[in-house]
């Protein structure tokens, strides 16, 4: 599996949901996998994956000693390891940027020279591929795409890629025309393609022109949560907190919570509104809110990791996720697990499966208000949203979805 984020460093729902469907399929049995990200930090949960950080992968030789690679790589791999790679180097790297151990250095995020990045990340693939045996290859996202065509054609291996979302998602339609190339170059050269829903699985025919047969919806699932997160201790505020939880950007429509917050509060000023995460759209939303006269009731409180998130979902009342173009949506889910009620766009992928939710159109400002304002008045509607999403979503498990896709690896295998 080539992927670009695994937890506990995450940038967003692709770590979330690579982490839960690697972590399916190996309960599911007899399944070795080795997953590739460009940078690993050490403390992954390796039980049930091998992690293989790009940035510790020779690409140049170097004649270096096993103490000293012990010490400089030992923390996140075997040395010996990196010497099976170092001798299925396949090419003269030498002119890249290159360190001591011969290897590219990778940030672990999304830099600016991001498709340097991609275009680096496929070249060491082709030093794994060469080194590492393998009966599929699976390639989570757009960023890895390149890498799996290049592995597939080292190996010989048929390619699974796993569209988590799409340019179109990101761009409201705008898409940007190199990254809508590698998108479709992936989806050109796979064996199958693997959408996290049939929202995407009709862009994905429609958009790129893909054969139908060839793409299939499994769609994603949460992972059960630890006591500890379950039973975590907030202070909860005296007024009922309305929470937003997600990347700040054009596709997740932060302006409609905050035009449909403006509606509550005209109606019930007892009531607090939360815009978690960071993102581009951030300073307009907050001069939006400025704008609406409703400052003294919002909060944005920056990018919530690990534990941050379900303290934040603890204290809330309603989760919202007013996505203008969702592939998936997993905070829902992980807003559900914590009992709190949740209200999504009709353009998310999670809207599928969702039953005990509140749906609404994304810019249906109106609908989005009376949901928030009678779940947030009537506790008979709150309890019972509480209580039905709570056990809708403990039947939503990563198993499920890895028992789909090793019935795809099957299939493409022919076995």
């Amino acid at each position: 599996m080539f992927g670009w984020e695994f937890p506990p460093h995450i940038l967003g729902g692709l770590g979330t949901a690579s982490y839960g469907l690697t972590k399916g399929m190996w309960e599911c049995g007899d399944m070795d996998i080795t997953f590739v990200i460009p940078k690993p930090w050490g403390d992954e949960d390796r039980e049930f994956a091998h992690i293989i950080g790009c940035s510790q992968v020779p690409v140049a030789w170097r004649d270096v000693n096993r103490d000293y690679v012990e010490s400089r790589i030992g923390k996140v791999m075997d040395p010996d390891l990196y010497y099976r790679l170092r001798d299925n180097i396949y090419a003269d790297f030498n002119y890249m940027r290159l360190n001591d151990l011969g290897c590219i250095e990778f940030s672990g995020k999304y830099p600016d020279n991001l498709l340097e990045e991609i275009n680096n990340y496929s070249i060491v693939a082709g030093v794994i591929a060469r080194t590492v045996d393998c009966d599929i290859i699976h390639s989570h996202d757009w960023l890895t795409y390149p890498a799996g065509i290049h592995a597939k054609q080292v190996t010989g291996k048929p390619l699974v890629i796993h569209v988590h979302a799409t340019d179109y998602d990101r761009s409201r339609g705008n898409v940007n025309p190199t990254v809508f190339s590698i998108e479709r170059d992936g989806m050109l050269h796979a064996d199958h393609i693997i959408t996290v829903s049939n929202l995407t699985r009709q862009t994905v025919i429609e958009k790129y022109g893909i054969d139908p047969a060839k793409v299939t919806t499994v769609h994603n699932a949460v992972v059960p949560l630890s006591e500890e997160l379950l039973n975590v201790q907030v202070k909860k505020p005296k007024e009922k907190v309305v929470t937003f939880l997600g990347r700040i950007t054009m596709q997740k429509g932060p302006e409609y919570f905050v035009e449909a917050a403006a509606k509550v509060l005209k109606l019930d000023h007892n009531v607090r509104f939360v815009m978690a995460g960071s993102g581009d759209m951030m300073n307009k939303m907050i001069n939006l809110v400025a704008e609406r006269g409703i400052a003294d009731r919002f909060h944005f409180p920056g990018f919530q990791k690990g534990k941050q998130v379900y303290e934040m979902l603890k204290a809330s009342d309603v989760y919202i996720m007013p996505s203008v173009s969702e592939p998936f949506g997993i905070s829902p889910l992980e807003a559900m697990q914590m009992g709190v009620p949740s209200i999504i766009s009709k353009q998310s992928g999670c809207a599928e499966i969702l039953t005990n939710v509140i749906k609404t159109d994304y810019w249906d400002i109106d609908a989005m208000a009376d949901a928030i304002y009678a779940i947030t008045t009537y506790p008979a509607m709150y309890e019972q949203l509480r209580a039905d999403g709570l056990a809708e979503v403990n039947q939503i498990t990563w198993d499920k979805a890895g028992k789909k896709v090793i019935d795809i690896y099957h299939k493409v295998l022919g076995w």
